[in-house]
């Protein structure tokens, strides 16, 4: 019985073409001291011979290994539901192709754990770069790669402040001022947030844009929940929004899962929406198009988000020179049956919520 085939070495592309391995070792690296002839045929042979180098060949020489790495640090059950994570990883995966490199994603559950993946990629020399996202307003993983001279882009809400890690950026605060501002247009005074981590930067803007908003309508203080993206606390927070005194009469989700809890939430409640409650969200999937009523939410091409983000990422990788963040398509949009003018049943729980307060 046959064991596994024995991994090829420079010493056995050297044996193979009667040369010696510093010879190989030079061909392989574009090193000066060897012909381009003997350069061409040592290439060949380690094709034919299926040579890859291994990683801690690659630390010493600082070589290329055409990975780059990707941490996500969510709760693991929500990355199965949300339709942006695997949008994300196709678009990016679309834009590595082009240069033949690899993905490498990692799941973790806190910034502790990614910034230790990070330091291990760094030191393994495991990945050419990395793709940040969800910005932090204290961000210690732009410091951290900073230190460790990683390559990195991040995915945000403006262009970066840090000259050495550009962003893939979209205002954030322009496409929330929007959509606020739609519910506000419609008549409603009473409009609450159910809302990702506050930590995260975009989360921050989001929010501020609900309350410079309502201070333009001459609204009162919108409440904004804090959630961890997942469907089980978004329904919960629902449901007390609902019970407590002064009840909204829009709610905004952070995401598309959450919005579909929080409509499924709203039907077992028996309030009509969008008659008695409008609902949106600042995610799009098909799942919102297909429930009744449809839920209106920012429609983005999440895909060539991604594809953006690799290519950036690429061009950093492959020169000395800063790269500059570059503005990514805005979201758009997509109004649908969740939301309508605050017509008189609205209105009434808008006057017994003046009563009270939210």
């Amino acid at each position: 019985m046959t064991g596994t085939p024995k991994r090829a070495t420079l010493n056995d592309i050297a044996r193979r073409l009667g040369v010696s391995r510093a010879a190989v070792s030079f061909a392989m690296n574009d090193r000066p001291g060897v012909s381009e002839e003997l350069r061409q045929r040592v290439r060949a042979m380690a094709s034919e011979m299926h040579y890859r180098p291994n990683s801690a060949a690659l630390a010493l020489n600082g070589a290329r290994v055409d990975v780059i790495g990707l941490a996500l640090n969510r709760p693991a059950r929500t990355l199965g539901t949300e339709a942006f994570f695997p949008e994300l990883i196709a678009g990016i995966q679309a834009g590595l192709s082009e240069t033949h490199t690899g993905l490498q994603t990692l799941m973790v559950t806190s910034l502790e754990e990614e910034l230790d993946a990070y330091r291990a990629w760094h030191a393994m020399s495991r990945v050419d770069g990395v793709i940040l996202i969800d910005p932090r307003r204290q961000d210690e993983r732009t410091k951290l790669l900073g230190e460790l001279d990683l390559a990195a882009v991040q995915i945000g809400s403006h262009p970066s402040t840090i000259a050495s890690i550009p962003s893939v950026w979209i205002d954030d605060h322009a496409v929330a001022t929007n959509l606020f501002t739609k519910l506000y247009t419609l008549g409603h005074r009473r409009i609450a947030h159910v809302m990702g981590p506050l930590d995260f930067e975009h989360t921050d803007l989001r929010r501020s844009a609900l309350r410079e908003c309502a201070a333009r309508f001459d609204a009162e203080v919108p409440i904004s929940v804090e959630t961890d993206y997942s469907a089980e606390q978004a329904a919960a927070a629902t449901r007390d929004l609902l019970h407590r005194g002064g009840s909204p009469t829009a709610l905004v989700y952070d995401n598309d899962v959450m919005a579909l809890a929080g409509l499924r939430v709203l039907q077992e409640e028996g309030v009509a929406v969008p008659r008695e409650v409008s609902i949106a969200s600042f995610d799009d999937s098909v799942a919102m198009r297909l429930v009744r009523p449809s839920i209106t939410a920012l429609t983005r091409d999440t895909y060539a988000l991604g594809t953006l983000a690799a290519r950036t990422l690429m061009q950093l990788i492959g020169t000395d020179d800063l790269v500059p963040s570059v503005a990514a398509e805005p979201p758009v949009l997509s109004v649908r049956e969740s939301t309508a003018p605050c017509g008189p049943e609205c209105a009434d729980r808008q006057t017994q919520a003046s009563k009270t307060s939210i």
